[in-house]
């Protein structure tokens, strides 16, 4: 696993050998990026929910973003994101949070903090990502131009619960298939 672009290209990065962790693929990740490139700027600020590794978030750093928040329950994926921004230099940028992602999104309302960018990659099987989304909507943490990237191999069970959620704002606009991955993307225009 490793840096595709920016700042901190070719950095190889660490990653947690096990079940409940599972890296985001590069050419996932390389297809992802090209995509939102353009929403990448030095004011963009992310969240990168569930974030493992980290890889996702320091892809965003490397590729100019001013702020990226990480946040995932395991001691040892803190720690591994920490090692990992540490090894890139990007630890500057970012703030890393051991926390549920529930607290974590109840802390971030709290702080009065926005996104222009929110990664949501939760364990495949946990079927989070759409309460994940409610939470986000429900503390305004997402910029009004901002957009929402589920990760998932659950297409179907994914956008069923978006449909079903009729009052959640956020909307579907695109949908890529990357071997057993698909990525969501939504705003509040669903466009």
């Amino acid at each position: 696993m490793r840096v595709i672009s920016g700042r901190a290209r070719g950095t190889i990065l660490h990653s947690i050998e096990n079940l409940s962790t599972r890296p985001t693929l590069d050419r996932v990740k390389e297809s992802l990026f090209n995509i939102i490139n353009p929403k990448i700027s030095e004011n963009t600020i992310c969240l990168d929910l569930f974030s493992g590794s980290g890889a996702i978030g320091i892809e965003f750093l490397s590729r100019g973003a001013k702020e990226v928040l990480f946040c995932d329950k395991s001691k040892e994926a803190v720690n591994m994101i920490k090692q990992n921004l540490i090894k890139t230099r990007l630890l500057d940028k970012a703030t890393v949070i051991e926390k549920d992602y529930v607290q974590c999104l109840q802390y971030l309302k709290d702080i009065n903090k926005k996104f222009n960018i929110i990664y949501i990659d939760p364990p495949y099987a946990a079927d989070i990502s759409v309460l994940a989304i409610k939470y986000i909507d429900k503390f305004n943490l997402l910029e009004n131009d901002g957009i929402i990237i589920i990760e998932t191999d659950e297409k179907e069970r994914e956008l069923k619960e978006i449909e079903n959620n009729i009052d959640l704002k956020y909307k579907v606009y695109d949908l890529r298939k990357y071997g057993r991955a698909y990525l969501i993307f939504l705003d509040e225009r669903g466009k």
